[in-house]
């Protein structure tokens, strides 16, 4: 049987009333609480996302959103998601989390007050058309006139180099269209990203922050791209939505030995500060940086110096979250207090 933990969800500003926390309770999900701020939670087997097949993961992560944008829709404005698949071993855990993260999630949540996402996608209305239009591109016609002059038949070498044609053709065209769409919508987002295109019939998967008010606007300017594109292109708004693309809370639980085995690497006392540990990693990179040196082994000492060296950045930062002290404490029992390092992915 899998152990029990917590899941997070995401963290929230305690200042919504009662009754909104009251709202969610019924379904298994619950608020731990510190200070100004709340984690929303639930019970659940404790599972490494690594050890999912497919199916349960595309479970899991539906059973995310869902949760997440359902705490939206009760009033939950200013919500910061966690990453996917975030479980902690005990309510502690989660306060220790909640406690190293405060400074940051107070920061996040006031640069979101008065954010949302809105996630777009856009499609070929008729991808049959657009790839009929590039089969008689000038280039294309020419290549394939003279493929049929030379040779009797076309061989599968001579398909491929037609094929990588039409491809480099419909990324060219996929990508006018895109800049065109985000040049015109560029002015009501605070920020941009761009996700993944499934297949060469999605122009773009793109993801806008932008202020709440807003909203309609943005709507708006997307109704006059669709009249643009006259039916041409289809045009899927999911939103509003918390900001998961530009602000998601990480948890990264730092192995102890790791850190023991950087602090031998680049030689430091058990206590140190940052700056003695970078003044440590500049003068043994120095010895053993491959510009300096031809011999493999020296290579192999670099890259173990490398990490060394971010392993004990991370380490201050936790630390720093932990006791909120420039001295770094490198002894095993001090190491063993701040392994936990709560960051923000934007």
């Amino acid at each position: 049987m899998a152990p029990k933990g917590i899941y997070i969800y995401g963290v929230v500003p305690n200042f919504y009333g009662t009754t909104h926390f009251q709202s969610f309770e019924p379904s298994g999900v619950y608020a731990i609480t510190y200070q100004n701020i709340s984690a929303i939670v639930s019970d659940r087997d404790s599972v490494h996302l690594d050890l999912l097949d497919r199916e349960s993961l595309g479970y899991l992560l539906v059973h995310h959103q869902k949760t997440i944008e359902e705490l939206q829709r009760k009033g939950f404005n200013m919500l910061i998601p966690m990453k996917l698949g975030t479980i902690a071993a005990s309510r502690e855990e989660v306060i220790k989390i909640l406690s190293n993260g405060h400074d940051l999630i107070i920061d996040t949540l006031t640069k979101i007050e008065y954010l949302t996402e809105i996630d777009l996608v856009v499609m070929w209305a008729n991808f049959g058309e657009v790839l009929k239009s590039i089969a008689e591109d000038v280039k294309i016609r020419e290549m394939k006139e003279d493929l049929l002059k030379n040779k009797e038949s076309i061989t599968k070498v001579d398909q491929a180099a037609i094929g990588m044609l039409i491809q480099e053709k419909i990324n060219a065209k996929n990508k006018a269209i895109e800049i065109t769409i985000l040049d015109a919508l560029a002015s009501f987002g605070i920020d941009i990203k761009m996700h993944q295109v499934m297949n060469d019939e999605m122009v773009t998967n793109s993801a806008f922050l932008i202020n709440r008010n807003k909203q309609e606007k943005f709507e708006q300017a997307i109704g006059r791209l669709d009249e643009e594109f006259n039916g041409t292109l289809n045009f899927k708004l999911v939103g509003p939505l918390p900001c998961y693309s530009f602000f998601t809370l990480e948890v990264d639980l730092l192995n102890p030995e790791k850190v023991e085995q950087a602090r031998k690497e680049l030689g430091l006392k058990e206590k140190t500060t940052e700056s003695e540990i970078k003044k440590a990693y500049l003068e043994k990179a120095k010895l053993f940086h491959p510009d300096n040196s031809q011999e493999s082994d020296d290579t192999e000492k670099f890259n173990k110096i490398q990490n060394a060296y971010h392993t004990l950045l991370d380490y201050a930062a936790a630390a720093k979250q932990s006791v909120k002290e420039e001295l770094i404490f490198l002894a095993t029992e001090k190491v063993k207090e701040n392994l936990t390092l709560v960051k923000i992915k934007e």
